[in-house]
């Protein structure tokens, strides 16, 4: 049984308060983790669409393609933010973990300001591909090339404000590491 005396006691209205934004920023995890499964299994059914119409019945749907490649942008970059939420997202920190606790808390805060940084640039360049590409229609599908850039925006919005609230607890939260 370990002992947590050594740790700072949170009052509760900080504590309950924590946990309702942390369960809203968990939630919208789980809603881009839930997308991306839905768009997952569309995209299956949709190859499954692609092999029949081209091998019973002898015409290939055209859409499939131009579908399949927007169904892998949204589910890529809406899992990359759900991944920066539950901080599974690509890293090497077995580095940063072996570390006494001022290096490992300066090389988190590090990371994740890196993460805010490219989450803004993403964003910042998504937005700026929507309103370029609004009046051009994505071949076979007749949807704005728009579409492809949108999850970018949404997905850089969501890890800077992930990232920033994982910030603002660390330095909110005293001896955590």
């Amino acid at each position: 049984m370990s002992d947590y005396s050594d740790q700072p006691e949170v009052p509760p209205e900080e504590q309950a308060a924590r946990s309702a934004v942390d369960r809203v920023l968990d939630g919208m995890a789980q809603l881009c983790i839930i997308v991306s499964g839905i768009l997952l299994v569309f995209l299956i059914a949709s190859f499954g669409w692609l092999v029949f119409g081209r091998y019973v019945l002898n015409d290939t749907p055209t859409w499939v393609e131009q579908t399949s490649l927007l169904i892998v942008i949204y589910v890529t970059f809406l899992g990359a933010a759900a991944g920066v939420r539950n901080k599974s997202h690509l890293s090497i920190d077995f580095i940063r973990e072996g570390l006494p606790t001022v290096p490992r808390s300066l090389m988190r805060l590090v990371a994740d300001l890196f993460v805010v940084a490219f989450g803004v640039f993403m964003a910042w360049q998504g937005y700026i591909m929507v309103l370029d590409n609004l009046s051009r229609p994505i071949p076979m599908i007749g949807l704005s090339e728009s579409w492809r850039a949108a999850p970018m925006v949404v997905s850089g919005l969501l890890m800077v404000l992930f990232s920033v609230v994982n910030i603002v607890q660390r330095l909110m939260t005293p001896g955590e590491t």
